[in-house]
């Protein structure tokens, strides 16, 4: 199935319904972040306008937390999958 197709029939949902397809997206995207990363990891934490690497020391639900270094030391962060890269 497609990407266009999943829209168009997006397009022909009511409310309800979409709002449960994006609790289940969401869903989704947590497991996959929890499949894709694990603690010990060395991962980079990508913002805006710097890249910083780090250890992942612990999963939540939604976000890591990533020893890192942080203004001239090391400090515990806690990151959301969503800015985390695997280094």
């Amino acid at each position: 199935m497609s990407v266009e197709t999943i829209k168009n029939e997006m397009l022909t949902m009511s409310q309800e319904e979409l709002s449960m397809i994006i609790h289940y997206a969401q869903r989704i995207k947590q497991v996959s972040a929890t499949a894709t990363f694990s603690v010990g990891q060395e991962v980079i934490v990508v913002q805006k306008t710097k890249r910083r690497a780090g250890v992942i020391l612990k999963m939540n639900a939604k976000k890591a937390v990533v020893r890192m270094p942080w203004q001239g030391r090391t400090a515990s962060v806690s990151v959301p999958y969503s800015m985390l890269e695997a280094a």
